[in-house]
């Protein structure tokens, strides 16, 4: 049954989590150039530091929702903060290269177990009219902890060093492991489903995409991701110098700020898929404008303010589509792994395309993968009318 009334508190608690889950990459990409100095002998593996946590999401983000489901999504979120902390205090203690590499890839199962269990536990203590704008706060969870970490994270390490904010880390997912599980133990438990077996797992990602419900937010936030890392990446080099560092450090907490003012009014008065799927039209737009006003930092700041709506709609159309927690861990698992694709492949893609064609072919590519996520949603819409 859905709450009359939403659980502020606890949303806000568990939206810390996500922070912390968050910080598991950024607690790494702020301090990139100093883990090169803390390991100098790693070299072309330098980079799995930060991958390492993403390539578990992309082999593993579908079916996680299913092993979430199977063992309770109150257990896996507090396992997950407490695995979490353990390893940030392992990689505190100054490993060998080799075995800090063993501890990221098992902080991706961390990462995993936050990333689905946390909406979906939101989702449950929301009450209906509160859920656009609780998991609109969810999906901002990226940007502020990467806006804190550079924030706190850096002066931190140039104080005591690397494995300070290592140590940081493990104390705080340890402090939300302890405060969640008093909370959680009063939220009602969702009905457990079977633990999936390793022949099942083809089955669970026919399930998750055929389904134009369950798959419909994570096929949208594939092209998505394509484009807002990339477009943070790659758009400020083309900005005017004087404006660049002005630009880059806004557009992220523009696409939060839109995210949680008009994003969450329209959320109010309009189905969040179409909250997306308007997102995605004005994004086509700014990439327009941006090709008609190379590296304008207007055009630049209005294609972030337009991503924004897609990023808090796309996680309140998981419990608008799905009606049982089992099925929104299993679209939020899918997330998580269209997520990670799409980090993964956007900057590369979209610098193939600079390379051929200059700045006019990364903005078209740009525009072409918005395009897509619009008509992707549309086709779905239209399956969802069918079935």
């Amino acid at each position: 049954m859905m709450p009359e009334r939403t659980r502020w508190a606890l949303v806000l608690l568990i939206w810390v989590a996500g922070l912390a889950a968050a910080a598991q990459y950024g607690k790494i990409s702020v301090i990139f150039d100093r883990i090169g100095a803390f390991y100098p002998q790693a070299g072309a593996w330098l980079g799995f530091t930060v991958s390492m946590v993403g390539v578990l999401g992309i082999l593993l983000g579908a079916v996680a929702g299913a092993f979430v489901a199977a063992m309770g999504y109150r257990r896996m979120l507090l396992a997950a903060l407490w695995i979490g902390a353990a390893m940030s205090a392992l990689q505190a203690l100054g490993l060998p290269f080799a075995l800090f590499l063993a501890t990221r890839g098992i902080e991706g199962l961390s990462h995993l177990g936050l990333v689905v269990a946390a909406p979906t536990l939101i989702a449950q203590i929301s009450a209906e009219r509160d859920r656009g704008a609780t998991l609109t706060l969810w999906s901002t969870f990226f940007s502020v902890a990467f806006a804190l970490l550079a924030w706190l994270g850096i002066p931190l390490v140039e104080r005591f060093g690397v494995t300070a904010l290592f140590a940081a880390h493990a104390a705080l997912m340890a402090l939300l492991a302890v405060l969640l599980r008093p909370a959680l133990a009063r939220v009602p438990a969702p009905v457990r489903q079977p633990m999936p077996r390793l022949r099942d797992l083809p089955a669970v990602h026919r399930e998750i995409y055929r389904s134009p419900h369950i798959g419909a937010p994570a096929a949208g936030w594939l092209f998505y991701t394509c484009c807002f890392l990339a477009a943070l990446t790659l758009l400020p080099a083309h900005v005017d110098p004087g404006l660049r560092a002005l630009v880059a450090g806004a557009m992220p907490l523009v696409s939060i700020v839109v995210s949680l003012t008009f994003g969450v009014w329209l959320l109010r008065h309009m189905p969040a898929v179409t909250v997306v799927e308007i997102g995605f039209g004005l994004g086509t737009l700014a990439a327009a404008w941006l090709w008609l006003s190379p590296g304008g930092p207007a055009a630049s700041l209005g294609l972030a303010a337009a991503l924004g709506l897609v990023q808090g709609a796309t996680f309140a159309a998981v419990p608008q589509l799905n009606a049982t927690a089992a099925t929104r861990a299993q679209a939020n698992g899918a997330l998580a792994q269209a997520g990670n694709l799409g980090n993964t492949l956007g900057t590369p893609l979209l610098l193939a395309a600079t390379s051929v064609a200059g700045y006019a072919g990364m903005i078209a590519l740009m525009a072409l993968l918005l395009l897509a996520g619009l008509a992707v949603h549309r086709g779905l819409a239209g399956l969802r009318r069918v079935v």
